[in-house]
């Protein structure tokens, strides 16, 4: 072996001090961290048995214990000083001397020895899985956002995604990027639900006190919109896994749906009632039109499968009629109806765009606006006034100039009684990223196409392509070229056309996603023409459009269902043939899906708890009936669901995800869910003294 030179030497030295101070370091933490939950510990059982004199040396001997970053003593605080006093008295040469031999030198065993132990430490640490919320799961926090008026709701397929990545990870259809993040999920051990209906988030805020275990187990609360809230149904929004020609991303790309499968083109209206107000007359009805109308001569597929839906809408950054900070955000705005009808395949689309110019408060203002329908004729088109000071024409790109605006008195106001006057109740507005000019417009509409989505050449559905590349592709046109400026008239006229093309062909022409090709021959081809492959792999998505159970039973995972024979029979509709099923007594290794019908809710949280280590996914669904919340019932309702929710987490295993729902009031208040991962400390751990 080549001898080492004396800096090479040095070098090596001083890795092995820092691993050693790295070592001491981490031990002290790991010290501290004990030190704390002993202090935790003994502040309890001290207060059990304190009376009340004295009571506050023993608060004040907590916080000190608990604050404190290390545990110390008076001989400790001594010592520190002595040492403080002979570092002030002792030179340079000598202090030096004194840290080097503070620091053990390592050669050899001792230094292999120290490098397995923080290896040792690194792999533990790497099997812990964590969660917590972002940004728009924060929004909905019960804990950071206590007043209601301040949350954002997410929604049920919001927790459906969670639920289906804590099983799959990346390999889940869907994704909960949008609000939260589980790091490590091939380290959770299993996933626990427990869905109660008839409690809300109502009953949870104001009997918090009647839910102790939630309160200190489960740590994250967040508000859920969910379906009962508009007369819809919990199970069939959970159990689903939701797919539509707009939002379906094999390619492990999670865009935020709602809706519960691509036949179902109702279920977007649903979801839109809660928040737009609706006029529910069956004259109006979607599912008259179709069966009485029929689908336009020209389109192969109804237009309503194209609509953004809410979720959609609020990733978008459109303004809807939201709670909380969304309703601070949009206090101004006003909707294009003060009512509305439910939209369906023969609604009228509109094609509009608005071009803007910089204003003295440093925003884009409405400077022109155009409004075409589907035979391309221009019905409005009208230049406006901005209510301030215009500083920057963007001439380049609006098209306006100082000269077009001499003169000009139409004002926004007038722009937006204009447009209420001309839209029907059900009109769809079509264009290339109409968010941007709803808000310049300072109204909302609960009916949108948006051309940016439905298209798609990149394969990435966060990639979006400008309405001219669009219109160039697939339309053969050539616009906003000219120097003089984009023309709104003609921007909107493209947009029209190209929903209008998709209407002629299916629900995937043009989408990279959907079809999963980039190539422009494949998105531009008619769905009669293409080859076997390319269908088969439409069909390929497609099946994506199933029972959560089939998603949760791959890889050789099982599930059980839990609950009496009416939840059962409603959960049977999602557990088709191709999923092995067997009842709670036939049950083995060999079967899929555990169905457990019980007589009661008390019987179904006994069998949760006692087969809830033997499957990956545990779904205990229970009802709570009116009689149980009159007011002379009600608290001994909540402590037995208090109760529940402390049993299954008892017997759940360490590192698993626990997950509660309250399904929420029909047609009122929302729903709740509580979340966290089980990190309790078994009853045999010793803390090093």
């Amino acid at each position: 072996m080549k001898n080492l030179t004396t800096k090479q030497l040095q070098r090596i030295e001083k890795k092995k001090k820092k691993m050693v101070a790295l070592l001491e370091i981490t031990k002290l933490n790991d010290k501290d961290r004990e030190a704390k939950m002993l202090a935790l510990k003994k502040a309890s059982i001290e207060a059990d048995q304190s009376n009340a004199n004295d009571t506050d040396s023993s608060e004040v001997s907590m916080e000190d214990n608990v604050t404190r970053k290390r545990p110390c003593n008076e001989d400790l605080k001594e010592t520190l000083l002595e040492d403080s006093t002979k570092k002030e008295n002792v030179g340079g040469i000598e202090e030096s001397n004194t840290l080097a031999n503070k620091k053990p030198r390592l050669s050899g065993d001792e230094y292999l020895k120290l490098k397995q132990e923080l290896r040792e430490r690194k792999k533990r640490l790497k099997i812990i899985p964590r969660f917590h919320l972002k940004v728009a799961g924060e929004s909905a926090s019960l804990t950071i956002n206590v007043k209601s008026e301040n949350r954002i709701p997410i929604f049920l397929s919001d927790i459906q995604h969670l639920l289906l990545y804590s099983l799959h990870g990346h390999h889940s259809p869907y994704v909960p990027a949008r609000w939260c993040h589980l790091e490590k999920y091939n380290r959770v051990t299993h996933t626990v639900v427990l869905v109660v209906e008839g409690l809300s988030l109502y009953h949870f805020m104001a009997y918090e006190s009647m839910f102790p275990h939630i309160t200190s187990k489960l740590e994250h609360r967040v508000e859920v919109v969910t379906p009962t809230a508009y007369g819809g149904s919990v199970i069939e929004d959970l159990a689903a896994v939701p797919i539509t020609g707009m939002q379906s991303d094999k390619l492990l790309k999670q865009y935020g749906s709602l809706e519960a499968a691509l036949q179902n083109n109702s279920d977007v209206i649903k979801l839109l009632l809660t928040v737009f107000p609706m006029h529910r007359d069956p004259s109006t009805n979607a599912e008259k039109f179709k069966t009485e109308y029929g689908l336009p001569k020209t389109d192969k597929f109804p237009r309503t499968l194209l609509l953004l839906s809410l979720c959609q809408m609020v990733e978008e950054n459109y303004p809807v009629p939201l709670k909380g900070e969304l309703a601070k955000k949009y206090g101004n705005y006003i909707m294009t109806k003060d009512v509305y009808v439910e939209a369906n395949e023969k609604s009228p689309m509109f094609g509009l765009d608005c071009e803007m110019c910089k204003t003295t408060i440093g925003e884009l203002e409405l400077t022109r606006i155009s409004l075409v329908d589907e035979s391309m004729n221009v019905i409005y088109d009208s230049l406006v006034k901005p209510d301030n000071r215009i500083i920057d024409y963007l001439t380049q790109f609006s098209g306006i100039t100082k000269e077009m605006l001499e003169g000009v008195t139409t004002t926004l106001s007038d722009v937006q009684q204009t447009l209420r006057k001309l839209l029907p109740a059900d009109a769809i507005l079509v264009g290339q990223s109409l968010n941007s000019d709803l808000h310049t417009l300072k109204m909302m509409h609960p009916y949108i196409i948006d051309t940016s989505v439905i298209f798609n050449i990149t394969g990435d559905r966060y990639r979006k392509t400008k309405l001219q590349i669009l219109a160039r592709e697939f339309l053969g046109e050539r616009i906003q070229e000219s120097s003089s400026g984009h023309c709104s008239t003609q921007d909107s006229q493209a947009s029209m056309k190209l929903v209008q093309l998709k209407l002629a062909n299916s629900v995937d022409y043009g989408d990279a996603v959907l079809l999963g090709r980039c190539n422009m021959e494949i998105l531009k081809m008619k769905p009669e023409k293409r080859t076997d492959n390319q269908q088969s792999l439409k069909m390929e998505i497609r099946k994506y459009a199933t029972s959560i159970f089939k998603h949760v039973t791959k890889d050789q995972k099982t599930a059980a269902i839990v609950g009496n024979g009416e939840v059962m029979n409603e959960y049977s509709r999602y557990l088709t043939s191709s999923i092995n099923i067997m009842d709670d007594e036939n049950f083995d290794k060999n079967d899929q899906v555990r169905l457990v019908v019980a007589d009661n809710n008390k019987q179904a949280i006994l069998r949760a708890t006692q087969i809830v280590m033997e499957h990956a996914f545990t779904l205990c669904h229970v009802r709570i009936g009116q009689e149980k919340l009159k007011s002379d019932k009600i608290e001994k309702t909540f402590r037995t669901v208090n109760k529940w929710v402390h049993k299954l987490w008892q017997h759940m295993a360490v590192n698993g995800l626990a997950c509660v729902i309250f399904a929420g009031e029909n047609n009122a208040a929302n729903g709740a869910c509580f979340l966290n991962l089980k990190r309790e400390i078994p009853e045999d751990y010793t803390i090093r003294t």
